[in-house]
């Protein structure tokens, strides 16, 4: 890939994970194009209006609320007023993917640091008492507490001060390329997420382990 740099795997010490879309299913995703396709709206632009508006908003940083992001939502998209269901919606489609979760309890068993750095809402709070994930990793990175998201690029070096790392010692994976080039402009190394197969396959040839 262009761009893309990986140094002597005996560098590394950390592996950090987007969660919806590489450790869970894309809920935000496809829960906000259900909703679309129930009310007869274009599902991709409805995913594009959301994406937006929940930062918006300010609830993607915690300096709005679910409301927020919902009423301007609505009012952009002409989705009825918010109901209950729609964040219900969203969250039943963030599924965990087993084998990633697998991948991250085998890394840190051979003594990697494994870490969540998530653009989310308290959904993920909300997520993690449902479905209990968090201790399957040394750290949880989540904008919505942190007040700052993978838009911005400083969070990368942020996080890898609060681990105690040089920028280079850690590895990022995520779907969204954008957030893979900023993570690599500080000095990460990072790879896209494009399935759980090659994923795997990619951390192992890094790592030089087998998982």
């Amino acid at each position: 890939m262009a761009g893309e740099k990986i140094t002597e795997k005996n560098a590394l010490r950390a592996v950090l994970f987007d969660f919806g879309g590489v450790l869970a299913a894309e809920g935000f995703r496809a829960g906000l194009k259900a909703i679309a396709r129930r009310f007869g709206l274009d599902p991709q632009q409805l995913y594009a209006e959301g994406t937006e508006a929940v930062y918006a908003s300010g609830y993607v940083l915690g300096t709005g609320s679910e409301r927020d992001f919902w009423g301007l939502l609505c009012r952009r998209t002409g989705l009825p007023e918010y109901r209950e269901g729609f964040t219900e919606e969203i969250l039943r489609h963030f599924v965990l993917r087993p084998r990633m979760l697998r991948a991250a309890r085998s890394l840190r068993q051979k003594g990697l640091i494994t870490a969540i750095l998530s653009d989310q809402t308290d959904w993920l709070d909300r997520l993690e008492a449902r479905d209990r994930f968090f201790g399957e990793f040394d750290r949880v990175f989540n904008s919505y507490h942190l007040g700052k998201g993978k838009r911005d690029s400083s969070l990368f070096t942020e996080v890898v001060t609060a681990l105690g790392l040089d920028p280079e010692q850690a590895l990022f994976v995520d779907d969204n390329p954008g957030h893979v080039e900023r993570a690599r402009s500080r000095g990460l190394q990072a790879f896209l997420f494009t399935g759980e197969r090659s994923a795997l396959s990619r951390l192992e040839k890094i790592l030089g382990l087998s998982l």
